[in-house]
């Protein structure tokens, strides 16, 4: 059970930065998980009135405000478009259409929650965080920060030419994921993975093109690649033997599918 209290509605930037730096307040966010915890919150600090609740889209990127719902990203037009699909499937199996109309992308990604499916498919694309008083940084190597009390801002995602696929393995549909798996293939025919959910905070992996290789053969030589890379453990959802193998599966899986649509688009 989670006891607030104060709640304050910041009226910028600063004044929730301010309020974040002592030890026993918290941003809210969308409050999906916070809720869950039992802590007792000094200032609930609520950021629902700075704007951050809109997708940007230029000719370059998307700017997304940390208070956009998952519910936005599973609608949006721009994004669906670029991630020929992915980004809807991504979020598509999370509980269901009233949580992701609360969940934020803020909440997601400041938590790095490892079972998250929206931090392994930001991974995959070339994306920054903004934070407040930290600046622009990549989100792979805030991904692997502690935490801390900055505020963070917007994701930044540039539209640099890639394809993009997004599966995840679940006990049932609406449960928490057993593994996930982002993957990005990139003009130059490298590769980036994403595993998640191992269930360790999501990792990624550059995985140089093999022009030389047949579908199956990269598909399989990729996996194995990652199988012997990967970190797993055990919960109750699956043991760290199994992650390990569906590791190799999903991504056998993602470049198969992402090969196939270089060689239609070729034709």
């Amino acid at each position: 059970m989670m006891t607030i209290r104060e709640y304050k509605r910041a009226e910028s930037l600063e004044e929730a930065w301010q309020l974040n730096q002592k030890k026993p307040n918290r941003i809210l966010g969308g409050m999906i998980w916070l809720k869950m915890e039992t802590i007792n919150v000094g200032t609930a600090i609520d950021l629902s009135g700075l704007g951050l609740d809109t997708i940007e889209e230029n000719e370059e990127g998307f700017s997304i405000g940390a208070m956009v719902t998952l519910r936005q990203l599973e609608q949006h037009p721009g994004l669906a478009a670029y991630t020929h699909g992915a980004m809807r499937e991504t979020v598509r199996h999370i509980v269901g259409v009233q949580l992701r109309n609360l969940a934020t992308v803020g909440g997601s990604i400041y938590s790095r929650f490892g079972f998250s499916d929206v931090l392994t498919m930001f991974l995959a694309m070339d994306c920054d965080v903004e934070l407040y008083k930290g600046g622009i940084l990549p989100l792979h190597e805030y991904a692997q920060r502690p935490y801390d009390r900055d505020v963070l801002v917007r994701l930044i995602v540039k539209k640099t030419p890639m394809q993009l696929y997004y599966q995840s393995v679940r006990n049932s549909q609406t449960d928490i994921p057993v593994l996930t798996c982002a993957a990005a293939r990139l003009e130059t025919g490298d590769y980036r993975i994403a595993i998640g959910a191992r269930p360790l905070r999501a990792v990624r992996f550059e995985l140089p093109a093999e022009p030389a290789l047949a579908a199956e053969q990269l598909a399989a030589q990729f996996a194995e690649s990652i199988k012997a890379q990967i970190v797993t453990g055990s919960n109750m959802r699956g043991s760290a033997e199994y992650r390990r193998h569906l590791a190799g599966v999903l991504t056998k899986r993602a470049v198969l599918e992402l090969e196939q649509r270089k060689m239609q688009e070729e034709k």
